[in-house]
């Protein structure tokens, strides 16, 4: 169950009334995936004061939508969201699945409108960011702007990875591949990598794959049948991460040695 922190608001605006789990950024679980190692107090207040306006968006509603205009980064406490893009003749294609501890908004920097819509795929908390003000703080706390840099950087590397996860792939390493992904990111936020719930529906790991729900469902049975990982409901545990990530043919995130040293704990 998660857990939301006082003064959050709701996607309609309305205080959060629940005030037992209040937390400042200095405390919050993923805050060394936001804030620069080493901060200052001093600067982690500043940061606060932007940072104040937390909010929770009920699962199945959209935190902005196609065409609004940037105004804010979103930093996501806890919950997972996904993004997707409408083309012209209506079809909707998922484009990224956002954990904790990473920033929604991002692909709306450089043309200031928002390229697709984010929508929560459970109960999920965040922090609104308004850009004006993160940026002119960031030009008087340089670990912050060096932080933002490698945010942006990172952004860049994950959709050259989908690139290359999308691209000439067989179906299996595809899903292979999204798995050692999310397990890589649960691992970097301190999470099990071995095993977590897939807040999202077949529907839209399929989408996001470019592959049909029966063929997702098929691949999921066919990956527990050659023990590579173990299937109950929406949670799974990856029970042989080496051969899961030699058929994904990336490591998504891990390096070669952590592969085998999470492989060794599994």
């Amino acid at each position: 169950m998660n857990r939301y922190n006082a003064g959050f608001m709701t996607s309609r605006g309305q205080p959060m009334k629940d005030s037992r789990h209040a937390v400042r950024c200095s405390e919050c679980s993923v805050r060394r995936l936001c804030l620069p190692a080493g901060l200052p107090v001093e600067d982690i207040d500043r940061l606060e004061r932007v940072t104040r306006n937390k909010r929770l968006v009920k699962a199945g509603e959209t935190l902005y939508r196609s065409g609004d205009s940037f105004h804010n980064l979103y930093a996501i406490r806890s919950g997972s969201f996904k993004t997707a893009v409408i083309a012209s003749d209506g079809d909707t294609q998922v484009t990224h699945f956002a954990l904790p501890g990473e920033l929604l908004g991002l692909d709306a920097y450089s043309s200031r409108t928002h390229p697709s819509y984010a929508e929560a795929l459970e109960d999920s908390s965040i922090c609104v960011l308004p850009f004006s003000q993160l940026e002119s703080l960031a030009q008087e706390v340089p670990a912050l702007q060096q932080q933002i840099y490698s945010i942006f950087s990172e952004e860049l590397r994950q959709e050259n990875e989908i690139l290359l996860l999308l691209g000439k792939r067989a179906a299996n390493a595809r899903l292979a591949a999204l798995l050692v992904n999310i397990s890589s990111r649960y691992a970097r936020r301190g999470y099990s990598a071995s095993r977590f719930v897939l807040s999202m529906p077949r529907m839209d790991i399929a989408n996001y794959l470019g592959l049909t729900p029966e063929t997702v469902s098929r691949l999921f049975k066919a990956l527990q049948k050659d023990g590579l990982i173990r299937v109950s409901g929406r949670e799974v545990e990856v029970l042989d991460l080496i051969a899961l990530s030699e058929l994904a043919g990336t490591h998504c995130g891990y390096d070669e040695s952590e592969i085998g040293r999470r492989s060794v704990s599994v």
